[in-house]
């Protein structure tokens, strides 16, 4: 049973996440701190901004405790029953709590919520604890505790040991040993200084885990670096974050400038002699920066373009220096494996894939935010466990993991392990962890071409294979959504994608034909659907679509007729309309608006 508040003290935590922000979050405290003066309660509640639980579908994202209840989707007009009904009469305001609808009298609390219940945190271990703008907050849940550890009583090589036991591996793409990395950049000769560098240059469609991380858990970041430098023996680190990620820019760059006030960074941290200063660089977003040579070369204030390797960067990096680049979950999972041991790390996940793994969680799926869980857990697990299921209860058809240069997973391989090495088997890659759901109404040829497309935009050009594979398979593409498709162009792509997979430059263009390949592997039906008989299934491609009224369904309510843009809609009011194809531009608007069915999408069919 509920008991009132009385005086005991409590806190309302507003989320100041990107997502909430834009959904109106400040609004929400402004009006939250009014309302409490108001009610003259001020001294017993305190407000606090910044609190992300990366539930992104459901911000603004209200908290209160002691008792952990959930507000979902509140507004400025919801603040003042949630003040009177719970923070002043000590009850529930059941209609905007999150998940399953509590008892009559009873809080709910994260537990009790499918999209949280089943994650296991430690990139994320902060979520919803802590004020990001508040280095107390952090040291206050056991933040800055290993970095005396490992400036005190640990050697380097200790450090280093300890992350290769954990079997953390670099959780920006490529997969590759942390340890090992560190290992290979600390017996680098390095009398000029070595670096490290956190790549935050997320650029990938659909994801968002680094510049969630940064925004509601800076110092974790700041830690994780700092210990990275004690191993390899850096003095200067540089976080690379690009230029319209705003909010993770103000908090990372005050959480330095508080770091050095209470002495954990800059010059002789902790009176341990050590010193390491850590700089941020604005990306101007150039999707292929997040390639660490291309980053470097950012860094450098050249063009951001891929170097040949070898060298690798931990041999001779930025400035021809001795270098170490991880991505921020990375750097994040740091601070927990000197603290604890990496044999409790390794206990997560599986043989190859350790820990746990942070996605974003994106597409037709009815809860959207960033989840984290163990190596291992498949998909199923994710997608209907903790996402909630496909939207709208359709079919679930793929799956795209690894962002654009990721592949598509279909349905028949829903209990896939989410790991390195089965995602690898499947045809995609981990990637930095975006993981975007499709359901059954979703063109797998029109994905591909949009990914393609992207890739061609974001492509640096340096190299040929690249350069000119990536349009060409964009232009094949392009053909056969427009209902121009030809025979021989599914073997063209597939000899493209192999050609641009063994000579491009950098890991961008060897990983860019996983979308064609895995759509090809997987849904070939649709591409020979749309090459050869000119037919969308998915009636999503509109050259390959006639929309036309169903006459006896039709009431003549005139909705299709107000909303069509270019006038190919007419008809009396309570008769059933008409549909003139010389204007009809395939919008799809008629047939989104009506209620009755009475607008069919007809895909086109050739024998």
């Amino acid at each position: 049973m509920t008991k009132k508040s009385g005086r005991k003290q409590m806190t309302v935590s507003v989320c100041y996440g990107t997502c909430c922000v834009l959904n109106g979050a400040r609004e929400v405290k402004q009006a939250l701190e009014a309302s409490l003066g108001r009610h003259r309660v001020p001294g017993r509640v305190k407000v606090t901004g910044g609190r992300c639980n990366a539930y992104c579908n459901l911000g603004p994202v209200v908290t209160v405790e002691p008792g952990g209840t959930v507000y979902g989707k509140v507004t400025a007009g919801d603040v003042e029953e949630i003040v009177k009904k719970h923070l002043v009469g000590g009850k529930v305001v059941k209609r905007l709590t999150i998940g399953e609808k509590p008892g009559l009298d009873s809080l709910p609390s994260l537990s009790d919520i499918g999209f949280f219940k089943d994650q296991v945190l430690i990139a994320m271990r902060n979520r919803g604890r802590i004020d990001p703008d508040s280095i107390d907050d952090y040291i206050a849940n056991e933040g800055y505790l290993a970095l005396p550890k490992a400036l005190t009583e640990m050697k380097p090589e200790d450090i280093i040991d300890e992350v290769k036991k954990a079997g953390l591996r670099g959780r920006g793409g490529g997969g590759f040993p942390t340890g090992i990395k560190w290992g290979i950049c600390r017996k680098s000769p390095g009398p000029d200084g070595k670096y490290v560098i956190c790549n935050a240059d997320e650029g990938d469609p659909g994801a968002f885990m680094d510049r969630s991380l940064l925004e509601s858990d800076p110092h974790s970041v700041l830690e994780g670096m700092t210990i990275g430098a004690r191993a390899i023996g850096a003095d200067v680190g540089y976080i690379y974050v690009r230029e319209e990620y705003p909010l993770a820019l103000e908090r990372v760059t005050k959480a330095i400038e508080v770091a050095h006030e209470y002495g954990l960074l800059g010059e002789n941290i902790l009176g341990t002699g050590f010193n390491f200063e850590i700089n941020v660089v604005r990306g101007a977003g150039a999707f292929v920066c997040g390639e660490e040579t291309a980053l470097m070369a950012s860094i450098e204030g050249e063009q951001g373009r891929p170097r040949p390797r070898p060298p690798f960067p931990a041999e001779s990096g930025l400035w021809g220096k001795p270098t170490n680049v991880n991505n921020v979950e990375t750097w994040a999972n740091v601070a927990p494996i000197i603290l604890r041991g990496g044999d409790w790390y390794a206990s997560l996940g599986t043989e190859k894939s350790k820990g746990t793994k942070v996605f974003s969680l994106v597409g037709k799926i009815k809860n959207t935010g960033l989840i984290e869980v163990p190596m291992g857990t498949t998909l199923r697990q994710i997608i209907y466990d903790i996402g909630g299921g496909v939207l709208k209860d359709r079919e679930f058809k793929a799956v795209q993991s690894g962002g654009p240069s990721g592949g598509c997973i279909p349905t028949s391989l829903i209990d896939l392990p989410v790991d390195y090495e089965e995602l690898s088997k499947a045809g995609s890659i981990m990637g930095s962890g975006g993981l975007i759901v499709m359901d059954e109404d979703t063109c797998m040829v029109d994905v591909a071409h949009y990914f393609v497309a992207f890739l061609e935009e974001e492509s640096c050009g340096k190299c040929t294979p690249c350069r000119e594979g990536i349009r060409r398979m964009r232009e094949i593409l392009g053909r056969i959504v427009k209902g121009e498709g030809r025979r021989g162009d599914i073997d063209l792509l597939e000899s493209l994608a192999v050609t641009i997979k063994e000579a491009s430059l950098c890991g961008l263009g060897a990983t860019a034909p996983n979308p064609v390949l895995t759509t090809l592997k997987y849904f070939r039906d649709e591409y020979e659907a749309h090459i050869y008989k000119k037919r969308c299934p998915a009636k999503v491609c509109k050259a390959l679509i006639v929309y036309r009224v169903v006459a006896d369904k039709c009431t003549g309510c005139q909705r299709c007729v107000k909303a069509c843009p270019v006038g190919a809609l007419a008809g009396a009011r309570a008769q059933p309309h008409n549909l003139d194809q010389a204007k009809c531009i395939k919008c799809g608007a008629c047939y989104e608006v009506c209620k009755f069915d009475a607008i069919a999408g007809d895909a086109i069919y050739v024998e």
